[in-house]
């Protein structure tokens, strides 16, 4: 068209727009829902239509802006929401204000979009307004791209949410309840800490570290799994040593610069011991190019040190959970084994 004729055409739709049958204004935004160049006065009261009218425009219009669909994201409207988060594509910038201020269901449409550009932070954004939401959890427990530590966290809140179920109170009772869903916790962690990859390490070992996971019985578990990645790391930051520092005392440093090591990171002279023998283990095992057993260095571990076990109740308990941590992972790492044994055989 010329100018002029646009503008004739624009005065018209304009007319239109203001017919008061709706009908007239679905026609008119079913005719202009895919025109890429239409103009964008006429869709934007369209927009802002009733919702047979509107949804066409905002899921469908080529046409508009990304700053238009924040501000309809803005709106607050959830039907209006809803028809954003299917649209193809939709951008980082809108996705991040959906993650930001969008109604629930809306943020769950988007998280089912495969056409959406979801940026980490906004990922991180959806878990801490949503993580108590079962449906937008489980959606986000799908994705591949979650990072570590809202893995992590989610996995406590979802812990959380089943200590706190009638169904599980009733079930089994409140108190074995919540020990059972914090054993659960604790396996999700420490299979987590196994399979995270060297980028995100640090990051999860921080988010544990805030919120008092980095006990010295997962701390030992970590180091008895030959998990020695994730544990130097975790004693960098309990340490505030460097990393090369920590990496050196462990893989070849003396018993007294051990002790001073895990003295460093807050364990007491009954319980660094205990760590520099699980250390010792760890290192004789690496320098032979044998796979690390869990099994056979916390039965190792506890033998060299029944006798002082026996004499200092802190030693005792560490072993115990040791132990108890040990067998809860290896139940659960044999049910996996099973069930993807059951699942191929099928």
């Amino acid at each position: 068209m010329k100018q002029s004729e646009r503008q004739e055409a624009e005065a018209a739709l304009s007319l239109l727009l203001e017919d008061p049958s709706p009908k007239v204004r679905l026609a008119l935004a079913e005719g202009l829902a895919m025109v890429e160049h239409a103009p964008r006065s006429i869709l934007l009261g369209l927009a802002s239509d009733q919702i047979e009218v509107a949804g066409r425009i905002i899921a469908l219009s080529p046409a508009l802006a990304d700053n238009d669909l924040i501000e309809i994201i803005a709106g607050g409207r959830l039907s209006l929401q809803r028809f954003v988060a299917f649209r193809c594509p939709v951008s980082v910038s809108v996705a991040a204000a959906m993650a930001e201020v969008g109604e629930a269901d809306a943020v769950a449409d988007m998280l089912d979009n495969p056409h959406v550009s979801l940026a980490r932070i906004s990922i991180r954004r959806i878990a801490e307004r949503f993580g108590d939401n079962a449906e937008i959890r489980a959606r986000l427990f799908e994705r591949q791209d979650l990072p570590c530590d809202v893995r992590q966290g989610l996995v406590e809140r979802l812990g959380a949410a089943l200590a706190g179920s009638a169904f599980v109170r009733s079930a089994i009772g409140g108190s074995r309840g919540r020990k059972v869903a914090e054993e659960a916790c604790m396996n999700a962690t420490l299979g987590l800490a196994e399979t995270v990859g060297q980028d995100e390490i640090p990051a999860l070992v921080e988010h544990l570290r805030m919120a008092g996971r980095l006990t010295p019985a997962f701390l030992i578990h970590a180091l008895c799994a030959g998990n020695v990645d994730f544990f130097a790391s975790a004693v960098v930051s309990l340490s505030g040593m460097s990393d090369a520092r920590v990496r050196g005392i462990l893989i070849d440093g003396r018993e007294t610069a051990m002790r001073a090591l895990y003295r460093a990171i807050g364990l007491g002279s009954d319980l660094a011991p205990v760590f520099v023998t699980a250390t010792q283990i760890w290192r004789v095992a690496s320098r032979l190019n044998r796979s690390i057993d869990t099994g056979k260095v916390t039965t190792e571990l506890m033998q060299r040190h029944a006798e002082d076990a026996q004499r200092q109740p802190a030693v005792a308990e560490l072993l115990r959970l040791v132990e108890t941590m040990h067998l809860s992972w290896h139940r659960h790492a044999s049910r996996t084994y099973a069930q993807a044994l059951a699942a191929e055989a099928a």
